[in-house]
């Protein structure tokens, strides 16, 4: 057994604040075969590194990457987002997109690039600059750059930290090629952390917009049982009207777009 699936094993399990007796419960084996495992003593099967990496809720790119260290073949597949196979997927994804309008939603993948986007975030986001809509599109340096969406966040302060915060805590549970610069890059951006002063059940996104200003709160949608590891990055996030006045301008903005945006 390789040193590396004995270190990535137990990086996980540390990771998650996972005993190796409550992993063995979760695993279905020993702690005994969990500590020879970590120590490099004992090579596990394919079908242990899998039960393994299930119950410590590794994402399936993580666990392809844990079976190659152990010598096995990856066992899921990564179908490109725009091949044949994920047809199914497209058209659902869009038909969600389109029927939440007029209210603004995308979906990214693990690095916060933009995938899709319906024409409501399109006409919340045309003012931006150019080089902020250049491919791949990040969704929370559009929010937090200079000549994103900064400019025009009413409490940029506090909302700026809660969009870092959230990467921080992705980056922890979900590690991927480059999070911590883009963390590092997006913390330099904003001011320093504020003392909390909301009220209510989430973190509010106050943003002027030429129909007037906004008040939104924001959800967050993945694939629960994808076993391709392309749809299982996937997760869409959506702008929901804090107030009436919110819902009008949405509905107004919506109306200045005409076609859906896909990247």
């Amino acid at each position: 057994m390789t040193s590396e699936l004995s270190a990535d094993l137990r990086s996980w399990r540390t990771r998650r604040r996972v005993s190796q007796l409550e992993l063995a419960i979760r695993a279905g084996t020993t702690q005994r075969h969990v500590s020879f495992i970590e120590s490099g003593r004992s090579s596990p099967g394919r079908d242990m590194i899998i039960r393994l990496a299930e119950s410590l809720q590794v994402p399936l790119r993580e666990r392809n990457q844990l079976l190659v260290a152990g010598g096995y073949a990856p066992a899921y597949d990564e179908t490109p987002y725009g091949a044949p196979g994920l047809g199914a997927i497209r058209t659902a994804l869009e038909a969600i997109l389109e029927g939440h309008r007029p209210y603004p939603a995308v979906v990214v993948d693990r690095s916060g690039d933009l995938v899709l986007a319906n024409r409501a975030f399109h006409a919340l986001t045309a003012d931006v600059e150019d080089r902020l809509l250049t491919g791949p599109i990040n969704i929370p340096r559009l929010l937090l750059d200079p000549g994103g969406l900064a400019p025009r966040i009413v409490n940029f302060a506090q909302w700026s930290w809660h969009v870092i915060d959230a990467l921080t805590r992705e980056a922890a549970q979900n590690p991927s090629p480059g999070s911590v610069a883009l963390i590092h890059e997006l913390t330099a951006l904003v001011p320093p952390r504020p003392a909390p002063d909301h009220l209510g059940l989430a973190v509010p996104l106050h943003l002027r917009s030429p129909h007037g200003d906004l008040h939104l709160i924001t959800t967050l949608t993945r694939f629960g049982t994808a076993i391709d590891v392309t749809v299982s990055e996937l997760r869409m996030e959506a702008f929901l009207p804090a107030d009436e006045p919110t819902s009008r301008a949405l509905r107004g903005l919506d109306h200045t777009m005409i076609q859906p945006v896909e990247v």
